[in-house]
């Protein structure tokens, strides 16, 4: 059984400028579907990090943002204590066929700090990750 990579990819974009400079970044690719996915950081046992009008908000900016570029995109939140685990689920959910993703900057040290998602996402997934660099402009 074949599946063609892009088929349904899942992309997860965390706030409207994030969003802007990722669906710029894919612009160039071909999808078949794309669903955007804003994961919401739920605390365990503590306050949420923010309200959740406030998570919904960011999330539709972040939305119509995508929109610009890609009008037919699908849009999903979830909330979940673990970013990582919140993007393999709704992937599997939907069922991409991959997940795309621009990697953020930061330093090296900021990102071991915080666990390094990108590699996490990249170890963890159990479908195709793909790493869209911003490019030389970006």
């Amino acid at each position: 059984m074949t599946t063609q990579l892009t088929r349904h990819v899942l992309v997860p974009i965390a706030d409207q400028e994030d969003a802007r400079t990722t669906a710029r970044v894919l612009e160039p690719y071909e999808f078949g579907r794309i669903t955007v996915l804003h994961v919401v950081e739920k605390g365990e046992g503590v306050p949420d990090k923010t309200p959740v009008e406030q998570s919904e908000r960011v999330a539709a900016e972040a939305f119509a943002a995508v929109r610009e570029t890609f009008p037919d995109a699908e849009t999903e939140v979830t909330y979940s204590r673990d970013v990582v685990e919140g993007i393999i689920e709704v992937a599997d959910e939907v069922d991409a066929s991959a997940i795309v993703f621009r990697p953020r900057g930061g330093a090296r040290v900021l990102q071991w700090l915080a666990g390094d998602r990108s590699l996490r996402l990249i170890t963890e997934a159990d479908r195709p990750v793909v790493s869209v660099p911003e490019g030389p402009e970006g």
